[in-house]
């Protein structure tokens, strides 16, 4: 996917993180300059709110086609301030070294555009030397993937909270290529549900309740019971083969192995974890299982269930043949971290799903060397902190001991959002590039979608997953506190009498 704009550093591809609010438009010039002198406008204070408003719900469409959910391609703006590191390097020289996704003829063309703007000004030429305070702002052309056509269903809303049931494959805020498929953005543009706080997040293949809170005193109160641990959890699984009858509890820790590809594994040096599994039934090929996590890592059930030979049935990750012949039984895995994921990569790769992952082609051919993307400390620091800049990697240490805890199936290592590498050199030579300056969202069918011409993802023509591919069978299905209790209902799959 084309999305090349300025950012914090991570994955090759950066984009600005959620840390870096929009600001208004710098002020206008306002004194004389020296013979020579570019002008920098002083930065605008900080937004203090955070939502999502009509303009955003407004930059494109959905439509449904076999089965899923699709966004109208469309225009959005990358916008950043300098980074420090940036001062006293051209903005080619930043290009070259920072945004290695995309080959240095893409970014002329983009100038040449009118995509490319510094303080508000069209860059003509990208030798230009950045200084501290330079506002970049740069326009792309943004495909979505698609998610499950399957409705978000309201579970309770009142003057507090607004609790639902969370379909698989469905981000709950923008992350990663997602922005409008995304619980929060549907939320706001079908059910005019604006505003809200994330309490917890749920993994994107994860179903099931999923709470926010209409006000930040609402917010802030569960926060603390969160965070003091009396919030229970339960899970419903169906894994692999017949799960022990008796209660099992696994305290095995868990290390992140990729933040890029996000996976996870249990390791000694990992976090300390605790999950308790009950059966519920079995149908002579696999178990339906309640979970009961007792901590909040990332992936933790999922982890667990595969490290006691039991993972769960439709993992894209955690029961793929990539572990080995026992898949990653008993922590045994006999490769390396990297012999791991590549093996991983090449599994899904072979079966072209590694839009499941979260990733795609060129995420993997994109600055190599840059093995993860939560390398930068300018990632993410919060799901609510910029309605704008919000594609960015997460962050490799949260710097928040509790974070975890807010839910154990979350996935703030969705892999980051890079760009396509493509055979630009005619670029440099063709000045046929429209301006995107008056383009917007599509209004209507498939056939209307507008092709731009420097989108390499308007070029390729990629294989929709099938809707039974953005089912993992694991269902957030209870969530109790102090003062609530939410449940919905036992999904189709975790039936007693299902059958694949």
């Amino acid at each position: 996917m084309a999305e090349p704009g300025p950012g914090p550093s991570g994955g090759g591809g950066e984009q600005p993180g959620p840390g870096d609010r929009e600001e208004a438009a710098p002020a206008p010039k306002k004194r004389r300059l020296a013979a020579g002198e570019r002008y920098v406008p002083p930065p605008r204070k900080l937004s203090t709110g955070v939502s999502f408003g009509a303009a955003h719900f407004a930059e494109t469409s959905y439509y449904f086609e076999g089965g899923l959910r699709k966004v109208r391609p469309y225009y959005f703006d990358f916008r950043t301030y300098c980074k420090g590191r940036w001062v006293g390097r051209s903005l080619l020289h930043v290009f070259g070294t920072e945004f290695r996704a995309q080959p240095l003829a893409y970014y002329r063309a983009a100038a040449r555009a009118g995509r490319l703007r510094l303080n508000e000004e069209p860059v003509r030429d990208l030798d230009v030397v950045l200084k501290n305070n330079d506002f970049l702002r740069n326009t792309v052309h943004r495909h979505e993937p698609p998610v499950t056509a399957q409705p978000i269903q309201i579970l309770v809303e009142d003057n507090e909270v607004v609790v639902v049931d969370k379909p698989s494959s469905l981000p709950v805020h923008p992350c990663g290529r997602f922005r409008h498929n995304t619980v929060i953005f549907i939320l706001g543009k079908e059910h005019d549900l604006k505003e809200l706080h994330t309490i917890h997040r749920l993994d994107r293949m994860t179903s099931g309740v999923l709470m926010f809170a209409k006000t930040a005193e609402v917010s802030k109160r569960i926060d603390e019971q969160v965070r003091e641990r009396q919030l229970e959890k339960e899970y419903v699984c169906r894994v692999v083969g017949e799960f022990p009858e008796h209660e099992v509890v696994c305290e095995e820790p868990i290390l992140v192995v990729s933040y890029k590809v996000g996976v996870c594994r249990v390791d000694p040096k990992g976090k300390f974890c605790k999950t308790i599994f009950q059966r519920l039934s079995y149908n002579g090929k696999t178990s339906v299982v309640k979970c009961l996590p007792r901590t909040g890592r990332t992936h933790q059930i999922r982890v667990h269930l595969q490290y006691l030979g039991h993972p769960i049935v439709n993992d894209p990750i955690y029961n793929m043949e990539a572990w080995g012949p026992d898949r990653g039984k008993g922590g045994k895995i006999d490769k390396t971290d990297e012999e791991l994921l590549k093996a991983l990569v090449e599994e899904h790769r072979s079966k072209q799903s590694l839009d499941i992952l979260g990733i795609l082609e060129e995420d993997l051919n994109s600055n190599a060397e840059n093995k993860d993307c939560g390398n930068s400390g300018d990632c993410t620091k919060s799901a609510q902190a910029d309605p704008i800049n919000e594609n960015s990697c997460p962050a490799k240490d949260t710097k928040d001991p509790e974070r975890d805890a807010k839910d154990p199936e979350r996935n703030d290592i969705a892999a980051c959002p890079l760009n396509s590498d493509t055979n630009l050199e005619m670029l440099e030579k063709n000045e046929e590039f429209g301006s995107c300056e008056n383009r917007g969202g599509q209004t209507g069918g498939e056939s209307s979608e507008e092709k731009d011409p420097l989108c390499v993802e308007c070029k390729i023509t990629r294989r929709d997953p099938s809707p039974k591919d953005l089912v993992m069978y694991l269902h957030a299905l209870r969530y109790k506190g102090a003062e609530f209790e939410y449940c919905s209902k036992m999904p189709e799959w975790a039936m007693e009498d299902w059958e694949e």
